[in-house]
């Protein structure tokens, strides 16, 4: 038998974070972590194998981690959890005690039933599996034409890391336009400007139908007829929460299969709590139930119920996911946070947007300057910040981050106009037309007077 006082099943992102950080703030407690891979990828890294890093060793997150902070851990499978006892059982017949328990067990690629053809070989999905995208790679070594099915993030980053081996990628969307979950059309099809400029084929609005091929794919047969040769076919179409154990022990899930948590992410047990991809999430702005699963999330999440084991504060609660997104093709760097302009109409709000065009350094004529193109969407009736979309060069991601800042603080666009930045000349846009005040004062022409 073994005792803990914390047990964290799970050993990506959110249980690595969920660890340390409930031992930074409970040094006095014994934090065990059970996972069942022998090493762990950094999630967001895992669509650069297939390119810029080469493999999936350099994208491996040292054990150091947990052990320095001094966590222990145990490459073993939980296979059941008995909450009432407060044991659960593993694979390799071990037995753990625990007063505190936290489900940080994640995701997994989804297949989708209906889609003929996905048991062929060469069909792929990208799970947080080191031996499985090993494997995959092997078999990529040798295959010219590739599709990619689904045109979100992961789709995205992949088709492109693909193509810099020299692939034929073509990536299929069923939407109108890639990344169109999370960019208005106008942003969006910048993004495909600069994906096609690299030499990936684009389709959107076009579903699939059916892969063909007798034991290993040959071909993606599109809902209109269209017919794609393959030699191999990825899928990136979603993911799905690892709940099972979670709701074999008795905890509740919601109507999305996620564990219900309250704003500590406790479940309701309250010596239970449940963070990252399988824990239940809210949008920040709409309050309605979301599927967002993000690194960046899980790790806010876990660090929130780290802190919360023991005594329970007040300001240090998850309000709900803002959803913040970025990625990079090539030179030019995407961003979105909250709602885009689509739907915040959709969801019923009064909006005004507000649009700037820019530059990262000043004067624009030094090396290696990009582009800023920056959006902004606000309440009509307040000016209280909804969303925001930027696209530029290596600025993009901590730009979207500010923005990100700015919604969760419920800030308005006066607050914007009147906040005090530091610029300088190889670092940011000028102080005379820093692009987010100046797609502020966008949304303020609009207006008027917000």
């Amino acid at each position: 038998m073994e005792k803990t006082d914390v047990l964290v099943i799970g050993g990506s992102a959110a249980g690595i974070v969920a660890a340390t950080s409930g031992k930074c703030h409970y040094a006095d407690k014994d934090f065990l972590l059970i996972r069942k891979e022998n090493k762990v990828l950094v999630p967001c890294g895992i669509p650069y194998i297939f390119g810029s890093l080469e493999s999936s060793d350099k994208d491996v997150v040292s054990d150091n981690v947990l052990t320095d902070a001094g966590v222990r851990f145990i490459v073993d499978e939980v296979i059941s959890v008995d909450l009432e006892k407060k044991l659960c059982k593993t694979k390799q017949g071990l037995e753990v005690s625990f007063d505190k328990l936290i489900f940080a067990t994640g995701s997994r690629p989804v297949v989708p039933k209906w889609l003929n053809g996905a048991e062929l070989d060469n069909v792929f999905t990208i799970p947080k599996d080191k031996e499985y995208l090993d494997s995959m790679l092997e078999k990529l070594v040798d295959v010219k034409k590739v599709v990619v099915i689904g045109g979100g993030f992961i789709g995205v980053e992949l088709s492109d890391e693909l193509n810099k081996r020299g692939k034929d990628v073509t990536i299929v969307e069923i939407l109108p336009h890639i990344l169109g979950r999370a960019f208005d059309e106008e942003l969006a099809v910048e993004a495909e400007k600069v994906l096609g400029s690299r030499g990936v084929s684009i389709k959107t609005g076009k579903g699939v139908k059916e892969l063909f091929g007798k034991s290993k794919v040959e071909a993606v047969i599109l809902e209109d007829g269209e017919r794609l040769e393959a030699d191999a076919v990825v899928l990136s179409v979603g993911y799905a929460p690892n709940t099972a154990i979670a709701s074999e022990a008795g905890l509740d899930l919601n109507t999305l299969g996620f564990i219900r948590v309250d704003e500590y992410m406790r479940t309701r047990n309250p010596d239970v709590f449940a963070v990252g991809d399988c824990a239940e999430k809210r949008d920040f702005i709409t309050r309605r139930v979301s599927g967002a699963m993000l690194a960046s999330i899980a790790c806010t999440e876990a660090k929130i119920a780290g802190m919360n084991l023991y005594k329970l504060s007040t300001l240090k609660t998850f309000s709900g996911t803002i959803a913040i997104f970025s990625t990079i093709v090539g030179e030019t760097g995407f961003g979105s946070a909250g709602l885009n302009e689509a739907n915040a109409r959709r969801e019923g709000f009064d909006v005004l947007s507000g649009t700037f065009t820019g530059v990262d350094k000043h004067p624009g004529t030094l090396p290696g300057t990009h582009k800023q193109i920056v959006k902004l969407i606000a309440a009509r009736e307040s000016g209280v910040v909804l969303g925001g979309e930027v696209i530029a060069g290596p600025s993009a991601g901590e730009l979207t981050n500010i923005i990100g800042l700015i919604i969760q603080n419920k800030m308005t666009i006066n607050n914007i106009l009147t906040s005090q930045i530091g610029t300088h000349p190889l670092l940011t846009g000028p102080p005379t037309a820093y692009s987010i005040i100046k797609a502020a004062e966008d949304v303020m022409r609009c207006k008027g007077d917000l």
